[in-house]
């Protein structure tokens, strides 16, 4: 028997944010991943947690190309003595694709750095506090108010 898809809802924009305790004694990597956990960058129980050495080679560089990060991100796990899994080229570009969907990186000709090399307390209040979240959940409003004229 053929299944058929009635319909597939593809987002506009979508983000996900989780409240963990607040960030007393974390440092280094162990800030990263908790700060990706809370953004949605990583899901709680990921052994696939690539994307944490991705932000946190560009958070300690001004800027590098994909190949750069790709680098730094191998050595970098290799001296936490991390699983030398997901390191793959496309891995680390599409990690880098959704730190630049989220605002938080920017590629600048064939490197990538930290949005305008802003602190990451400005980028979460300008780009994604003010801007992304607002939209999202303004869109979400219409669909309540939609509703409530039913």
């Amino acid at each position: 028997m053929k299944k058929h898809t009635v319909s597939k809802e593809v987002p506009l924009a979508e983000i996900t944010l989780r409240k963990y305790e607040k960030p007393y004694n974390l440092k280094d990597r162990d800030l990263v991943k908790k700060l990706c956990l809370s953004i949605g960058l990583l899901q709680p129980g990921d052994s696939r947690d690539v994307v944490v050495d991705v932000f946190h080679v560009l958070l300690k560089n001004s800027a590098l190309t994909g190949a750069e990060v790709e680098e730094k991100v191998i050595a970098l796990r290799k001296s936490q003595k991390l699983p030398q899994i997901g390191i793959a080229s496309s891995n680390i570009r599409r990690h880098l694709k959704r730190l630049k969907d989220l605002f938080l990186i920017e590629s600048r000709g064939s490197s990538y750095r930290i949005t305008e090399n802003a602190k990451l307390s400005e980028i979460f209040t300008e780009k994604i506090e003010q801007y992304y979240l607002k939209t999202i959940s303004e869109r979400v409003k219409e669909y309540f108010e939609a509703l409530d004229k039913e």
